[in-house]
């Protein structure tokens, strides 16, 4: 980095997200809140004068080769393997090609283009490391999800994530010089499960778009996105897959009916989001379970949708659900706060917080139906109860804007080319 160039950007980055792209939209496949995350973190570095170039493998052989997002962030995709067919599972024979082709990137430039490295998940952790050491400047790598702790974790019926992730994710954690943590909770299980050097590790939490994300009409909001005005709406919004457990939002409508049969006539249980992992072997699988329980009525599926339209979703519906077995940190939920909806989630991960319990939502420990029932059914009944939540919500969520985000981000920049300098001047002094 050298300030002083004329026309120089303050710095340039190249952030790796090898297996998603930050184009797709969240809500299927591999598309989620990393996406929405290195999306809205990367147009905020740019406008504090860094320049950002987001590396993905492309998907598609009609996608460009150098795509601008915005001034200062261009996505540049990297041929490695077919462009459809491969699941992430199969990546990991394909990093050596992905990174022959962000070296080659680099390679067209002039030396000492990038400043620093960040890589998003393992798989980008992998071929950041070699990059790193190829261009000689610090590694940031933020995990995201961890094996280990998914493997803790797991859905009944889900499969566990392989040894080689496990021994991946270590090489990475290993290399890195910073490791961005979402919570303090993350940050903890980096320690205590990687062995990974606390003074290496730094917490910045994800944000939400205070902007889009705000408080709306609800009787408006309803009649956009075709709900009964006098609806019980619960609003699950994410990825069909055994981790962040639909299926266990689809067992509460059963037992909220059994509980409250009144209340069935109202009950409305929206679910917005694509198969995903291992939910593609079986993408009917939530409707069948609906059906076999006797709740198919009161169950609606709508696919993955734009930003302004989930808006409309969210201030339609009376209680966001979070039931995930496991969240680095929960988007939606903090989206959903946003916009003065409550929000019921799982004690797990990051969200005790994403969400203040008793403030701005429950928190539900374990995943037995019949709990979330009776949770659930006591919020809808109480009217002047998710009124004080929604005020909480709002007040919440405000203090998790991506701009703060941003601000953290680039102070672990700076903290990590300031260690790398400092390392290079002791190196050519013979200081150890």
């Amino acid at each position: 980095m050298t300030p002083g160039d004329s026309g120089r950007p303050q710095m340039r980055v190249a952030l790796l997200s090898i297996h998603t792209s930050p184009l797709d939209q969240p809500g299927t496949g591999d598309a989620g809140g990393m996406n929405v995350y290195i999306n809205e973190v990367a147009k905020r570095l740019a406008r504090r004068g860094i320049d950002v170039d987001i590396f993905t493998r492309a998907t598609s052989g009609d996608l460009a080769p150098h795509v601008p997002l915005t001034d200062g962030v261009t996505v540049r995709h990297v041929t490695a393997g077919p462009f459809q067919g491969l699941v992430k599972e199969d990546l990991p024979g394909q990093l050596c090609a992905v990174t022959s082709g962000v070296l080659r990137a680099e390679a067209a430039r002039p030396e000492g283009w990038y400043d620093l490295v960040h890589s998003h998940y393992w798989l980008s952790g992998q071929v950041g490391w070699l990059a790193s050491e190829r261009w000689n400047v610090p590694l940031i790598h933020s995990m995201h999800t961890m094996a280990k702790v998914k493997n803790l974790n797991l859905a009944g019926g889900d499969k566990p994530e392989p040894e080689g992730r496990i021994i991946g994710e270590q090489q990475v954690v290993d290399a890195a010089d910073r490791l961005v943590a979402n919570t303090a909770i993350e940050a903890q299980q980096l320690i205590d499960l990687y062995d990974a050097d606390p003074a290496r590790v730094d917490i910045v939490h994800p944000g939400v778009d205070l902007d889009a994300f705000t408080p709306g009409d609800k009787t408006t909001a309803r009649a956009r996105v075709g709900l009964d005005q006098d609806a019980c709406v619960l609003l699950f919004i994410g990825r069909i897959q055994p981790l962040k457990a639909p299926d266990v939002l689809v067992r509460v409508a059963a037992e909220m009916a059994k509980l409250h049969p009144e209340m069935r006539s109202k009950l409305q249980v929206v679910i917005c989001g694509g198969p995903s992992g291992t939910g593609i072997t079986r993408p009917q699988a939530l409707e069948d379970l609906a059906t076999e329980l006797g709740v198919r009525d009161l169950v609606h599926f709508i696919p993955p949708t734009d930003r302004d339209q989930l808006v409309d979703w969210y201030r339609a519906a009376d209680i966001c659900v979070v039931p995930s077995h496991n969240e680095s940190f929960g988007l939606v939920a903090v989206e959903a706060q946003a916009c003065g909806t409550p929000v019921v989630a799982a004690r797990v991960g990051g969200l005790p917080t994403a969400v203040a319990d008793g403030v701005s939502g429950v928190l539900v420990d374990g995943h037995e139906p019949r709990d979330w029932a009776h949770v659930l059914c006591d919020l809808l009944l109480d009217s002047g109860r998710r009124a004080a939540y929604s005020n909480g919500a709002l007040t919440h969520a405000s203090g998790f804007g991506w701009d703060a985000t941003a601000d953290a981000t680039v102070a672990v920049y700076e903290h990590a080319l300031r260690d790398r300098q400092a390392a290079m001047n002791a190196a050519s002094t013979g200081v150890s």
